[in-house]
C-alpha cells in the first residue's frame, strides 16, 4: 500500500492548477493529481506538511480514478 496525502487546492482556477471545480490535490509521493472529488474507504489521519504550513488528510491504500467524475478513489 501507498501513503497518500490530500490537501485543498487553494490555487484552483489559476493557469495549470485545474478549473475552479478541481478543489483537491492528491499527492502520491512527488506526483500530484488535481481532482474535483475524492472517496476514501480506509482509515485516515491528519498530518502537517514538511514546512508546517498546511494540513493534510492522509491514508494508506490503493489509488484509482473515476475520470468521468474526476474522482480520486482510495481503498484497500
Amino acid at each position: 500500500m501507498t501513503t497518500y496525502k490530500i490537501r485543498f487546492n487553494k490555487s484552483r482556477g489559476q493557469p495549470g492548477r485545474g478549473t475552479e471545480d478541481h478543489a483537491w490535490r492528491v499527492f502520491d509521493g512527488e506526483k500530484e493529481y488535481l481532482v474535483k472529488n475524492f472517496k476514501i474507504s480506509v482509515v485516515t489521519y491528519s498530518a502537517i506538511d514538511e514546512n508546517g504550513a498546511d494540513w493534510n488528510l492522509c491514508c494508506d491504500g490503493v489509488l484509482t480514478f473515476d475520470r468521468t467524475t474526476s474522482t480520486a478513489i482510495i481503498g484497500e
